[in-house]
């Protein structure tokens, strides 16, 4: 008899277990059909063989510290820079340059490369910067 007086009763239903396992299924519910939902399957069609088309065509003319200067990975002087944007203008009217000038360069050299592309009616010039961290 003493067991059965040690005995609670509950009245009521712990549901919380119960909204655990719903929330989960939820979750995977949601991650499983944005991820099968990609798009609509279309038969593109073919372009054709433009080099324009095929590779971006922006070049990236660096500026190190000491006054290095690079046309994409290989350094230059501003002679051959000259001559090799004129090829590649050449090839591309709109050829669009990046400039990426060290902090730590003098100001000269940004100017300079600046004045070569304004002489060489290159107008498409982006300069690239880091963002500032708060």
């Amino acid at each position: 008899m003493r067991y059965k007086e040690e005995m609670e009763v509950y009245d009521d239903i712990n549901v919380t277990p119960m909204l655990d396992v719903a929330y989960v299924l939820l979750i995977v519910f949601i991650l499983m059909t944005t991820a099968s939902i990609q798009g609509i399957k279309v038969n593109l069609p073919k372009a054709s063989n433009t080099p324009s088309l095929s590779k971006p065509q922006t070049k990236a003319i660096t500026i190190m510290a000491d006054g290095t200067i690079f046309l994409d990975t290989y350094p230059v002087t501003m002679e051959q820079l000259e001559s090799t944007l004129l090829q590649y203008k050449a090839v591309n009217p709109a050829l669009p340059i990046v400039i990426k000038g060290d902090s730590g360069a003098q100001y000269q050299y940004v100017v300079s490369v600046l004045d070569l592309l304004g002489r060489l009616d290159i107008t498409q010039i982006g300069l690239v910067t880091q963002k500032l961290v708060k």
